[in-house]
């Protein structure tokens, strides 16, 4: 029977599998941005998610079981500060999958797994929104 088997194996071993997505997940937080398969995507982003939603309780344990997966400490580092910071105000949905089509080698899918961009650098980097507001005045 498979009951309470979450998750995909992906071909790969249990100890292979947790180091792959321990290393995505680190790639994640220092470029903010990764390109992998679809289904690789799918299962990072659960990981993704939840190493924000430590970030954001911010106590001592958070911080060590956030380490016991990113291993990297400037990671963690920004991963408590500048990440948090940005989604403070919000309540999910931290990271998105665009996909960008079909890998050369062996034609699978291939995806972009991000995090949501900031949505104060969006106001900046749309002049037209401001400039209609000084003309509104």
């Amino acid at each position: 029977m498979y009951h309470g088997k979450a998750g995909r194996r992906l071909g790969r071993t249990s100890s292979h599998r947790e180091a792959m997505f321990r290393n995505m997940v680190t790639s994640i937080i220092k470029h903010e941005s990764i390109r992998t398969t679809d289904t690789m995507a799918k299962e990072v982003r659960k990981l993704a998610d939840r190493m924000i939603t430590l970030g954001k309780k911010g106590d001592l344990h958070s911080r060590r079981q956030a380490l016991s997966i990113v291993r990297d400490k400037d990671m963690v580092g920004k991963l408590f500060g500048e990440l948090t910071e940005r989604f403070r105000n919000r309540a999910g949905g931290y990271t998105r999958i665009v996909k960008v089509g079909y890998r050369f080698g062996d034609n699978a899918p291939v995806s972009i797994l991000e995090y949501i961009p900031d949505e104060k650098k969006k106001e900046k980097a749309n002049p037209k929104s401001k400039a209609k507001t000084k003309t509104a005045e």
